[in-house]
This record gives C-alpha cells, structure tokens and sequence, in this order.
C-alpha cells in the first residue's frame, strides 16, 4: 500500500496531543500482557476525572450509572444514563437508545459520557452503553457482537423493567462499536426485532484485505488517532484465522435491505472514512434511507473528544436531531 501525504490538519488540540504523547507503541509485536496492559491503562485513563479536559463533562440533566445484565450465560456490564426527573426521568415509556463504545482492543463505555448524557437528557431517552468484550488473541470480533445484540434484545423483551418504551428502540456505535451494532441490525432485522434508527460515527464497516485499498486509507494511514499499525492489530484480533473476514463486514453484505434508517458520520481525516462513506451509498442503492455527514478537519474517535475536537458538538447536535426525529417525531 502507497501512503499518499495528506493536506488536512488535524485540530490543534489533537496535535498537542500527539506531540506531548509518549510515542507510538510496537503494535506488531505486542506480546498478550502488553496489549492487556495496555487496555487496562488506557481505560482507566479514559474513566478519570481529570480527561474529562479531552472527553468532555457529562450533561448534568442526566444520571449516570452501572448495571449488569444477567444474560443466560454471562453477566454484561452496561452504563445507564436516565434524564433527571426534571427532563422526564420519572417516565416508563421512553424512547431506548443502545449504545455501543469504539476502541476494538481497548475502549469503555465511561468514555462515551458526553454524548450518550447528553442524549439521555436531551431527547429524552433511556441509553444504555454496552461495556462488550474487547478484542484479544483469544476474544474475536463475534464475542463483542454477541454482547451488543443479546443486550439489546434483553433490554427490549424486558422493557418494562428499563421503563422503555420497546416499539421505540434506536441503535447507536462508534468505530468498531459501530461495527457491532451495523451487524446487530442485520440480526433484528431476521428476528423481527423493530429499530427505528441507527446511528454510525468514523465506522470501521470492512475487516477485509481490500479496506486497505480504500484512498481514505492512504491519504490518512498516520492520522494522529488511528493508524494503519493500530488497524492490522485490530484486523488480525477482530478476523483471527477461522473467521469470515467478508461475514463480519458490513460494507460487502449481500442485502442491505429492510434495515433502520441511518446516519453516518464520517470524519474526513479518518482512515476509515470511505468505509462510511461507501456504506451509506450501499444503503441507499439497496432502499434503506440513509444520510452521510462529513466533517472536515475532524479525527477518528472526534465524538469522544470534544475537548480537543470542536467539530464534535456539530456532530453531537445532527446525531441528537436525528434521533429525535425518529424516536420521538
């Protein structure tokens, strides 16, 4: 694959960022203790206080908490975000708005809090942010899809419990948490499990050889929040050999008919933005109404990092509009 230079400057907070950071890890070589050591202390870095500067103060008109969702045969950790009773809290018929983290090999549903408490007492809704397996050498990509789609479905058939209205039920991922839940809606869609939405930010939509043939991969393959070193890694955990890369990609299914209307949010310096992009004409050409918004001179992950990425609260806005309009009308 040929780097192309890019002209496109990432935002000023991103490149003090970079330029403070401690330098890039051997993702290559990366022996199982050093990536589990790694996640650990990346996510405890992202459930702090103090990177709330980069990830932004959650929406005080929402509470935040954890809870476990007892599966037959596993316990899921969520994070729930329910609006104050000032903004509709006491109600048991709100709208459900599953939420899944990106990250792949590393990530949490703590550092989603901007977004997801702002959706919760904006709209308002009931979000649940699925904490789901994180990919490992042992851990593939179809044990974070099962953790997303059985909580979702748990969370729907027992909606009174939430205080969901479960006729009113939208999907919502970031990076690879958009991964999962693109997949998620294929399995709604074959059990008749209704979404009224879903919601895709920076998607990573193809796991094959061929997404790095895409020209977004190129121009960005050494953009400051995703490279292409930390997309092998993520590829060879997430498709191990054994797993249909082609299955588990959304952006070569066969049908993409009968899925929840969609909107994906691509930021332009992002090696996978022609994932995204491709994805939504994909949806389109099959009848599935779908609207792409880009944001130029945003980074992979820009959701999670307003502090640093000002296109952020542009794209937080487009996401809570469009929910609403589905949601709730």
């Amino acid at each position: 694959m040929n780097a192309v230079l890019s002209t496109e400057r990432p935002p000023l907070g991103i490149r003090l960022l970079r330029a403070l950071g401690q330098g890039e890890p051997d993702w290559v070589s990366m022996t199982d203790e050093e990536l589990a050591a790694f996640s650990a202390a990346q996510n405890r870095k992202r459930s702090s206080r103090v990177v709330r500067v980069i990830t932004g103060c959650p929406d005080r008109g929402a509470v935040r908490s954890w809870q476990d969702v007892v599966l037959p045969d596993r316990r899921v950790r969520v994070r729930v975000y329910r609006p104050t009773p000032e903004r509709g809290g006491g109600r048991v018929d709100l709208p459900l708005v599953l939420h899944v983290h990106g990250g792949g090999f590393v990530g949490t549903a703590a550092q989603s809090d901007w977004v997801n408490s702002h959706l919760a007492a904006r709209l308002p809704a009931v979000v649940v942010s699925v904490e789901h397996r994180l990919l490992d050498r042992r851990t593939a990509l179809p044990a974070g899809v099962d953790d997303g789609w059985d909580v979702l479905r748990h969370v729907v058939r027992h909606a009174a419990d939430w205080g969901v209205d479960p006729a009113r039920a939208a999907v919502f991922g970031e990076s690879n948490g958009g991964l999962i839940t693109a997949l998620g809606t294929f399995r709604a869609r074959e059990a008749g499990l209704p979404l009224r939405a879903q919601v895709l930010v920076n998607p990573a939509l193809d796991l094959t050889d061929e997404a790095y043939e895409h020209p977004s991969m190129r121009r960005h393959g050494n953009s400051p929040t995703l490279n292409i070193g930390q997309v092998r890694l993520y590829q060879r955990l997430a498709v191990p050999p054994g797993v249909d890369a082609r299955a588990m990609s959304p952006l070569h299914a066969a049908d993409l008919s009968g899925l929840p209307p969609a909107l994906v949010v691509v930021p332009t310096i992002d090696p996978m933005a022609d994932q995204g992009r491709g994805y939504a004409e994909r949806l389109l050409e099959a009848g599935t109404p779908a609207r792409l918004t880009e944001h130029a001179g945003a980074t992979h992950g820009f959701v999670s990092m307003p502090g640093v990425v000002p296109q952020a609260k542009a794209a937080r806005a487009e996401i809570a509009a469009f929910l609403r309009h589905h949601l709730i009308g």
